[in-house]
């Protein structure tokens, strides 16, 4: 009777031991439990830790809780100013109602991925290449309500886009550096160019400052001086004061007939003296004369004689 009693004792242990073993679950932290009775979906979500369902009748669908990380392939697209693209893209997601990411779609990683490159290709078509290459942040904003929309009716919340390279052709990298080129080298003569008229406002200013004392001239004078002395050349300076070159042109004669204007154009031919020709016609007429109104009547003068 005692063997008999050991025995059963033994079993039901046994079986015990069977059932635990069968009905036990072990959830990890970063996990949370579905359980389906039946194919029926449980209202209770299983929390970290351990946990015991039924054998046979139940069944334990454990459910990542964490971020996940997506890389999003290469889309190729033609943005709204016409030029052709390959924009690349990553997604951070993770899901928050367990039950409705295993219920509600069939692989809810799959389902995110199809709608980032979907979503992906829209924004290209959308934006222009100033956008995609300068104001991403707005662009990375635009996919996430894109994708938040349909993914928080699977239990998956979007956590962050983020686009990660905008590929372009090599002749839009050319035409684009020939660009920063032109506009660096406008940008360099504009500041010349400025430069150079400060530099004019500045010598204007020092020019009234040496007029009104000419003791400054002198100084700036002999820092010039100084200056090319201080170098090991064979450069011999002798300034000469600019007052004594003005006193000896006032004093040299004629100085101003000098800087009187001269006239512009070629010099007078002078008158060519009268011919033989000219001559005997002259004494013929000087005769006739003579012999119409006698001797005492002398012939008028012609301006030519002198």
């Amino acid at each position: 009777m005692i063997e008999e009693l050991l025995v059963t004792v033994a079993g039901a242990c046994a079986a015990a031991a069977v059932y635990a073993g069968a009905a036990a679950r072990v959830v990890k932290q970063y996990e949370r439990g579905v359980v389906f009775r039946f194919g029926r979906l449980r209202d209770d979500i299983r929390p970290p830790g351990f946990t015991m369902i039924v054998p046979v009748v139940d069944r334990l669908h454990k459910v990542n809780m964490q971020i996940v990380t997506m890389p999003v392939p290469a889309q190729e697209g033609i943005t709204r100013d016409n030029v052709t693209v390959r924009v690349d893209a990553v997604v951070y997601f993770k899901v928050v109602d367990p039950a409705d990411a295993l219920v509600r779609v069939e692989d809810y990683k799959f389902a995110v991925s199809q709608m980032a490159q979907t979503s992906l290709r829209s924004i290209i078509g959308k934006s222009d290449l100033d956008d995609l290459l300068s104001n991403r942040e707005k662009l990375n904003q635009g996919l996430e309500l894109m994708l938040d929309s349909p993914a928080m009716g699977w239990g998956v919340a979007i956590d962050r886009v983020e686009i990660k390279d905008v590929s372009l052709p090599e002749t839009m990298k050319r035409s684009m550096a020939r660009q920063a080129e032109a506009d660096r080298e406008r940008r360099a003569r504009v500041i010349n160019a400025d430069a150079e008229l400060q530099a004019s406002k500045k010598l204007a200013e020092a020019a009234g400052v040496m007029s009104d004392q000419p003791a400054a001239l002198q100084l700036r004078l002999l820092q010039t001086v100084m200056a090319v002395s201080a170098e090991k050349n064979s450069t011999l300076v002798l300034p000469i004061p600019v007052e004594l070159l003005r006193f000896l042109e006032r004093a040299t004669p004629g100085a101003d007939v000098e800087h009187l204007p001269k006239p512009v154009g070629p010099p007078p031919v002078p008158p060519l003296p009268p011919g033989e020709a000219y001559l005997k016609g002259r004494a013929a007429a000087e005769e006739a004369i003579e012999d119409l109104t006698g001797s005492s009547v002398e012939p008028a003068a012609n301006p030519n004689d002198t």
